[in-house]
């Protein structure tokens, strides 16, 4: 009787031990908040061919700067879920109008046609600072005045063209603008190497990306021209989840979560302006 009541004794106590302990130290490991009882699944667009933003890593794992985030978020926002659909780039805002996600994290910056359809938060978690780029071996320009009567190619829809558009309004055309054809980012790249333009306008993070990849040898020089700032996109009737999103971004920047990540993913601390 003694050696069953003890067997039985041992077998109580390891059911009291397992049923105890496992799921706090995941919690405290993985440090979320524990989610709410009725929470909210928000189905978050993204892509998968942006290297360091969001993009497959070498075990088949969603990652980068954007992608890290989110989960970021998602671990202090109890009451919502982040779940991510992945898709072509050039399918995220129908996506978003036609409401099969509900928030873009893709490096979206404001422009005056989204914002008449869509929702942005308020708090930027990127702020590229838009300079001027030559070739590597080009020493005589230095800022944006260097480039007057000089060869720039741009994109013809970028922000990049814009900022020349405006230079050449108050400066007496003083830029030859250059439109990059279909060949975009490699025309560019192609160009500036050939010398057939004297620079483009982009930020040190694209540059550095173009050199590792394309073996572009490109630089920035001179101040920042402006500043990029990027934001997510969501659907118009989401104002309580941009709110939230804002509140929890606003508690990432001060704790040094977003520069750490800008850090990691970016190579430079991109939470602030230059």
């Amino acid at each position: 009787m003694r050696k069953k009541s003890l067997a039985a004794s041992i077998i109580a106590l390891l059911f009291i031990t397992a049923g105890c302990g496992t799921a706090p130290a995941d919690k405290a490991a993985s440090g979320a908040a524990p989610k709410a009882a009725n929470v909210k699944k928000i189905i978050v667009g993204t892509g998968t061919q942006f290297p360091n933003i969001c993009f497959i890593d070498d075990k088949g794992n969603l990652t980068g700067y954007d992608v890290e985030l989110v989960k970021e978020i998602d671990k202090r926002l109890p009451g919502y879920e982040f779940e991510f659909k992945t898709m072509e780039f050039a399918n995220l805002l129908l996506s978003l109008e036609t409401k099969k996600i509900d928030l873009i994290a893709h490096q979206m910056e404001v422009n005056k046609e989204r914002q008449e359809k869509f929702l942005f938060n308020d708090e930027a978690y990127n702020i590229f600072p838009n300079k001027v780029v030559v070739h590597k071996d080009r020493n005589d320009i230095k800022s944006i005045d260097d480039l007057k009567g000089k060869k720039v190619i741009v994109g013809a829809t970028s922000n990049a063209s814009v900022l020349l558009q405006d230079y050449n309004k108050t400066h007496q055309d003083a830029i030859n603008i250059v439109y990059s054809g279909s060949g975009g980012t490699n025309d560019t790249i192609a160009q500036l190497k050939s010398g057939r333009v004297d620079a483009t306008i982009s930020t040190p993070f694209a540059v550095d990306q173009r050199n590792e990849s394309a073996d572009a040898q490109q630089k920035t020089v001179g101040p920042a021209i402006s500043n990029s700032k990027i934001y997510f996109i969501l659907r118009k009737d989401h104002e309580e989840l941009k709110a939230k999103i804002d509140e929890a971004l606003q508690s990432i920047k001060k704790d040094g979560t977003l520069s750490t990540l800008s850090k990691k993913w970016l190579g430079a601390d991109y939470s602030v302006s230059e």
